[in-house]
């Protein structure tokens, strides 16, 4: 088979690049959009449509990636885009309660049994951070346990990295975030039942929740053993710890119960990500009436409930 050097013109997009550089730190806005594993400069999209983006240069791609996800109708939906627009000519910030909000609150939860009550936030990481102080503030413990290749976002407390060993306290990835802050993460080879099955046994009294993607799909799509899931859901009812599902990439994927229903596994708390909106600015959380309504104004005054000490 002979294969074609085709050449794709990036001029326009290099130029933009170039000129992106005097604005914004390394030119881009987030270190995945710098493209440092391809060779050239970022491509600079001017529209898609469909499966499809067309780049300044006046390139047509198939986009494999949608935005990193949440595009799964595709780009420039006309359900979606008219929905926007008509959305739009009533305002666009209120920062008080509206109809519409309710409609999609009622839409989530009456198709998804896994979760009672919800909070909309802005974005997938805000809705785990939220998701963590949530665990913490209802265990009144402070330690959480993440899973190597699972990404939850970029707050301080799991930008960490783990060492060496059986079982390590996170070491920051990130200058800025102070180590103190590091060592609240327990960061756990995924899949390891033995590490677990230590970590917990020793510091249980300490960790407020396990986080886990039950689809990891960090480092490429990693299908969970659902056994594995099942093991979590029983260790954390076993030493008292949250379960906490990332679901900002399995969200309405996999189903509209995400992965929880796809595995019919009840976590303690839920997040979600952009994909609720169309691709827009938004994140989600949920849970049980009971642990939701530890939330500020209910909450405001609701003591943490400590879990039982393990002996």
């Amino acid at each position: 088979m002979q294969l074609t050097d085709y050449h794709i013109s990036r001029e326009r997009s290099a130029a933009l690049f170039e000129e992106a550089k005097q604005y914004f730190p390394g030119g881009v806005n987030s270190p995945v959009r710098a493209f440092k594993s391809v060779i050239g400069p970022p491509i600079y999209v001017e529209k898609g449509d469909g499966c499809r983006i067309t780049d300044a240069d006046g390139n047509t791609f198939i986009d494999f990636c949608c935005s990193w996800g949440p595009l799964i109708l595709g780009h420039n939906n006309a359900k979606i885009r008219e929905a926007v627009i008509e959305a739009v000519q009533h305002g666009i910030s209120f920062g008080t309660p509206t109809r519409r909000g309710n409609e999609i609150g009622k839409l989530l939860l009456e198709n998804n049994r896994f979760i009672e009550k919800i909070r909309f936030v802005s974005s997938g990481t805000e809705a785990v951070m939220s998701a963590i102080r949530l665990a913490r503030g209802v265990t009144g413990k402070s330690k959480v346990v993440k899973f190597e290749g699972c990404y939850h976002g970029h707050l301080d407390s799991l930008l960490v990295k783990a060492g060496s060993g059986l079982v390590t306290f996170g070491v920051s990835t990130s200058a800025g975030i102070p180590e103190a802050f590091a060592k609240e993460t327990i960061v756990l080879p995924l899949n390891d039942r033995e590490a677990l099955d230590h970590t917990l046994s020793k510091q249980a009294n300490d960790i407020a929740c396990i986080i886990i993607e039950p689809i990891p799909a960090n480092n490429g799509l990693l299908l969970q053993d659902p056994s594995y899931l099942e093991y979590l859901r029983d260790k954390c009812n076993e030493y008292g710890v949250l379960l906490i599902f990332d679901e900002v990439i399995s969200g309405f994927r996999v189903g509209f119960e995400g992965a929880a229903g796809y595995y019919d596994i009840q976590p303690d708390i839920i997040t979600y990500g952009k994909i609720i909106g169309g691709g827009m600015p938004v994140g989600a959380y949920g849970a049980s009436k009971d642990i939701m309504n530890h939330i500020a104004p209910e909450g405001l005054y609701i003591k943490p409930v400590r879990f039982p000490r393990i002996q």
